[in-house]
Parts: C-alpha cells; sequence; structure tokens
C-alpha cells in the first residue's frame, strides 16, 4: 500500500474570536502513526477536519508528500477517515457499505468483490457481508468502518476517536488490532483522541495541544519522560505527576528542594542538569513508579522524605498509596504485598535524576 507523509503549515481556522486551530506547524513522516492528543476544545478534531478537507483553513498550507492539496476537494485527497459514529449506511448491507466508495468510483463488479472480500477477511468479519450494521456489535461496526477506509487504499488514514463508543474491554481490544493493522500496512496515519493511554499504546509519535497550538511534539518515551512543561506533565501519565510547589536552596556543592513540611536533597546541580539560575519558585513533579516508600523510621537518604499515608487504592498489580508531606500530596505506585497502613508515617525516596522541575510563572521545565 502507498504511503505518504503529511506536512501542517501555519494552519489557523477561526471562528470569529475562537482560534480554533492557531498556526499550527506539524510534519508527519511517511508511514509514521501520529496522535493528536489533548481535551476538548484544544483543535485536534478541527485540524483533522481541515486535513480531510471536510473543513477550509482560515490560513497556511497542507501538503501530501510534493503536493499542495490545501484546496483539492475531500474525494480527491486519497485519504480515508474513520468517524468516532461510524458513520454506517443502515440500510446497506456490510458488502455494500465496504464497497461503496468503489462502487462510486465505478470500478468493476470482479474488482469490488475480490477487494472487499479481501479486506473483510483482513478484519475478520467476512461472515458478516450479507448483514446490516443494525445486526452488528459495536466492535463489529467499528471492523466495517475500518474496513471501508481500508478498501479505498488510502495515502493517509484520519481517525477521529474512533473508539469513544465502545465498552472499555472493547476498546482495549480495538487499540490492539488498530496496531497490529499499522504494523502490517504502514500506512501514515493521524489520530485523534482525549485518551493518553490510546495515544501512548498506539502512537510512533504523540503531538500534545492546547488552544489550537502543539505544545509538545515528539515519541511516547520524551512526552511520558521528559514532558516540556506542567500542563504536559500533568496530562499524560495515569495517575497524574505529583506537583509540589517550593523553592530550590543551594547548599555547599548540593542543592535542595523545600516546602512547607518537606526538604528533598537532590544533589548537584551537574547531576540534575539543572539550568543556570536562581529559582524561588517551582515545582517538583515525581510520577508514582518514581516513589518508593521505606521502612518507618528508615535512614534518610538523598532524594528521600518523611510522610504519612492518607489513602491507599489497591489496582490488583499494584497499590497506589497517596502521602501526605506536610500540605503536600503526594502519589506513590508500590507492590500490592507492601505492609502498610493508612496513618502510619513512613520514609517515601525518590531518585533525584528521575525528579522533573519546573519554574512556577510559565511552568516551562528547568532540568534536563
Amino acid at each position: 500500500m502507498a504511503v505518504a507523509s503529511l506536512s501542517l503549515q501555519h494552519l489557523a481556522r477561526h471562528y470569529g474570536k475562537v482560534r480554533a486551530v492557531d498556526d499550527l506547524d506539524l510534519e508527519i513522516p511517511e508511514g509514521a502513526f501520529v496522535t493528536l492528543l489533548g481535551p476538548s476544545g484544544c483543535g485536534k478534531s478541527t485540524t483533522l477536519n481541515l486535513v480531510a478537507g471536510l473543513d477550509k483553513p482560515d490560513g497556511g498550507t497542507i501538503r501530501l508528500g510534493d503536493r499542495d492539496i490545501t484546496s483539492v476537494p475531500p474525494n480527491e485527497r486519497r485519504m480515508a477517515m474513520v468517524f468516532q459514529s461510524y458513520a454506517l449506511y443502515p440500510n446497506m448491507t456490510v458488502f455494500d457499505n465496504i464497497g461503496f466508495s468503489l462502487k462510486l468510483r465505478r470500478r468493476p463488479t470482479a474488482e469490488i468483490t475480490t477487494r472487499v472480500t479481501a479486506v473483510a477477511d483482513m478484519m475478520d468479519i467476512g461472515h458478516l457481508l450479507n448483514r446490516k450494521p443494525g445486526q452488528l456489535s459495536g466492535g463489529q461496526q467499528q471492523r466495517v468502518a475500518l474496513g471501508r477506509a481500508l478498501v479505498k487504499e488510502p495515502l493517509v488514514f484520519l481517525l477521529d476517536e474512533p473508539f469513544s463508543n465502545l465498552d472499555a474491554a472493547l476498546r482495549s481490544r480495538m487499540r490492539t488490532e488498530v496496531k497490529h493493522l499499522h504494523l502490517r500496512l504502514g500506512t501514515t496515519s493521524l489520530f485523534v483522541t482525549h485518551d493518553q493511554e490510546e495515544a501512548m499504546t498506539l502512537s510512533d509519535l504523540i503531538c500534545v495541544m492546547r488552544d489550537g497550538k502543539p505544545v509538545q511534539y515528539g515519541p511516547q518515551s520524551e512526552i511520558y519522560g521528559r514532558p516540556r512543561n506542567t500542563y504536559v506533565a500533568t496530562f499524560v501519565g495515569k495517575p497524574k505527576m505529583s506537583l509540589l510547589d517550593g523553592a530550590l536552596e543551594d547548599r555547599a556543592d548540593e542543592v535542595d528542594f523545600v516546602a512547607p513540611g518537606i526538604r528533598i536533597s537532590l544533589g548537584s546541580r551537574a547531576g540534575l542538569g539543572l539550568r543556570d539560575g536562581r529559582w524561588p519558585e517551582v515545582s517538583l513533579g515525581i510520577r508514582a513508579e518514581d516513589v518508593r516508600i521505606a521502612s518507618q523510621g528508615g535512614p534518610q537518604v538523598p532524594g528521600s522524605f518523611e510522610a504519612t499515608v492518607q489513602l491507599l487504592e489497591p489496582i490488583g498489580s499494584d497499590t497506589f498509596v497517596e502521602l501526605s508531606a506536610g500540605p503536600t500530596t503526594i502519589v506513590a505506585r508500590v507492590q500490592p504485598d507492601l505492609p502498610i497502613d493508612i496513618g502510619q508515617t513512613v520514609r517515601a525516596e525518590v531518585a533525584p535524576e528521575r525528579v522533573h522541575l519546573f519554574e512556577r510563572g510559565q511552568g516551562e521545565r528547568i532540568n534536563a
């Protein structure tokens, strides 16, 4: 199947005073699976509609490979879109739904039959070709919608929150199937979701959006492991990153993070990769899996602090522990058999090289 890169340059779409997409630049490599991630109203679906040609930009260009397609009609863009609502024709059979675009292009009947059958077999719905959408489950309807997109042999797949109408178990299974499908076909794909778990599972690259702009664009490991600011840090990850407001104090050749009721030794500035300057107001971020709970009254080591267990949330494979240190709340992920109780005082530890430091004003990252 042919593939092509996709380039969005200074793309803009305004609705009155609302800048739904605001001077957006995005380079999507050939064959990549890229996700636009963000809350409702951040501009991700509007961006997808502009790429599909379902909406017209107020500025900027859209390039498919070397071709400017900004003004090209949707049916000439060689793209296929899978909608949240599936958008199947209820009076048509599965066969006719999948093959409808080929029929519109007046392809020979034998070709339509061959291509529809091949796609249906790929999606494991070959036995459903004579049924109508009302006779199918939600997951089967989603497979038909994906098959209808596949049969067009597009250069780019566009997926607009396609799993949001499915229950949790089926969403997980469909994610796996779409991932296998992408690995098999290698088609350039642009996926829209507000679900960070979907984005992390599926994507080669993630573009976190806010107010019509990309906030951070990169691989999953970078988005999760080195968030550019507090917005990305708290939006991506489950549970969300704990943020502690305080200050950095220099002590000999080392740096301490200090907040009411807590002091954490972070080691040297060089080891932290800390930007030059004094930081009287910072936020220190800690992922739950980077907090270790030591025994009560354990030795004080760099990165350790005393805290009280406020809440235990068992989730089977792990337990989330809510800790309080002064007015600050920190969440730790621990093994379910760790012997601790609510109200117990413990010593928690965090490796200094695993902390995330942000300046408080704009929330921008200040350490490597």
